[in-house]
């Protein structure tokens, strides 16, 4: 049975597409291409290294919701303005790292308070990378399982006041299961259905299986990027996640 337009439009919005390229040019023409697809379109560490805040800027003058995806972790304060100068420049989501401790991802949340009502960027944990195997957990310091890793610093972070937290497709059910259908779980990790299955990834899944798994979104970078045509990439995968959501 086909997708309605309702459901394919609650489909597109649980998908953030990752501008993850090499210059803001190449960032702004992919987001004119894609224009008012997406939940929301990633700025991350790279781009933002390019671009400064005029990307963000130049995407929410355009109407765009963004997902500030910089993983901040430093000491309290520190993180704290970061993270009001984010929502300051019209940010909808902000990463902040989980072990960065209670304490900063409290004053995080404290300092985006100012932004009241619908206009605070959600602040969302970074738990454990999706690059990161069992054996380099292990290597970093993490004892027993990846999941159990993951499934504490997911608590942590609502117990400090994060909005959610961004956890590998594999972990989505754990971290859903410990902290309630209203925390904001957001998947990378990403590939297309008959795609590749990882890149610098190592715990992945298609943006259907994610959803089913309980994610709230999924955050897709080369398999739209990367595609011979973005936008029917783009849709192809609102199909596929509309199809799950039934």
């Amino acid at each position: 049975m086909p997708s309605t337009r309702d459901e394919l439009a609650a489909a597109r919005a649980r998908i953030i597409v990752a501008l993850d390229l090499p210059t803001s040019a190449d960032a702004r023409a992919l987001a004119q291409r894609l224009a008012d697809r997406p939940g929301l379109f990633k700025v991350n560490a790279q781009l933002f290294t390019e671009s400064g805040p005029e990307m963000v800027r130049w995407l929410v003058e355009r109407g765009e919701r963004v997902f500030l995806d910089l993983k901040y972790h430093d000491i309290p304060h520190i993180v704290a303005e970061a993270c009001v100068r984010a929502a300051d420049l019209g940010a909808s989501l902000l990463t902040v790292h989980t072990s960065g401790g209670p304490k900063m991802l409290a004053a995080a949340r404290k300092a985006l308070e100012k932004h009241a009502g619908s206009r605070r960027p959600r602040l969302l944990g970074v738990t454990l990378l999706t690059s990161l195997s069992r054996e380099e957990a292990k290597r970093i310091g993490f004892s027993g399982t990846v999941k159990r890793n993951v499934v504490r610093l997911a608590r942590m972070a609502k117990a400090s006041g994060c909005d959610g937290v961004i956890a590998a497709p594999s972990d989505v059910g754990a971290v859903r299961r410990a902290c309630g259908r209203r925390f904001l779980v957001i998947t990378p990790g990403i590939h297309a259905a008959g795609g590749p299955k990882a890149h610098d990834q190592a715990r992945v899944a298609t943006a259907a299986d994610a959803i089913r798994a309980g994610a709230d979104k999924v955050v897709v970078g080369r398999a739209v990027y990367g595609a011979l045509s973005p936008v029917r990439a783009f849709d192809q995968l609102a199909w596929e996640i509309a199809a799950a959501l039934r």
